[in-house]
């Protein structure tokens, strides 16, 4: 009989992180809400359980290292293990007009404190299961706005920390060296989400597809990569 997967991926009471934990409990997988609050991830679990879907409900802030610690503890549960980690919880609170030399030195750090270290924090938590089991998949939900290949002016903070996350993505693969444990970046594209508003393009279905399947990768697939729609994309 085939291992049953446990998944936990963060910020997953609604929009790109719910969709996330849909798909892959479809495929079978204990797929674990993350959510700062466990209200609203609780109510996010409801309509996937009539579903059918197994997607048990964590409080999880991942600016909070003793948080973090409690909820990969409870995650873990009755398996005694993580196999995968989507690191979906992010926030963006500059916009296309924030400039460089007018934005405040808090929005930077209270960016980087969630879609950095928040990330970072998650991996640390995880490693040590993943290196002792032999298998990992950590999916770091990152954007096209970090793509230093094209650059540009608005959401200073928000690009910064996305390009930092692709950076933690590149050093942790690098440091895993060979195996199975695979780490990478991916971009949803634009989402209709509380985040991407109501005139994205994308549907969270198509945001979630990508992160998906790096989540479920063979042992074969890659590792240390930045890819949208299944495809490798320039950091």
């Amino acid at each position: 009989m085939a291992e049953t997967r446990v998944a936990l991926v963060t910020g997953a009471n609604r929009g790109i992180g719910q969709e996330i934990v849909r798909q892959l409990a479809r495929l079978g997988i204990i797929a674990v809400i993350g959510s700062r609050s466990l209200e609203k991830g609780l109510a996010a679990a409801e309509p996937l359980e009539r579903e059918g879907l197994v997607t048990p409900v964590v409080a999880l802030d991942v600016t909070d290292e003793a948080s973090v610690r409690a909820a990969v503890a409870q995650a873990m549960g009755p398996f005694g293990r993580i196999d995968i980690l989507v690191n979906n919880a992010g926030i963006l609170i500059d916009g296309p007009s924030a400039r460089v030399a007018a934005i405040d030195d808090d929005v930077f750090a209270k960016t980087f404190e969630t879609n950095v270290l928040g990330p970072a924090r998650m991996i640390k938590a995880v490693l040590p299961m993943m290196r002792e089991q032999a298998y990992g998949r950590i999916v770091n939900i990152s954007s096209g706005l970090g793509q230093l290949s094209e650059m540009g002016a608005g959401w200073p903070a928000y690009r910064l920390s996305k390009t930092a996350l692709n950076a933690l993505t590149r050093t942790t693969a690098a440091e895993l060296g060979e195996g199975d444990i695979k780490v990478n970046s991916m971009c949803p594209g634009w989402v209709r989400t509380d985040m991407g508003g109501p005139d994205a393009k994308r549907s969270v279905i198509e945001g979630a597809d990508t992160a998906v399947w790096l989540a479920t990768l063979p042992s074969s697939g890659p590792s240390s990569g930045f890819f949208r729609d299944r495809k490798p994309i320039p950091w």
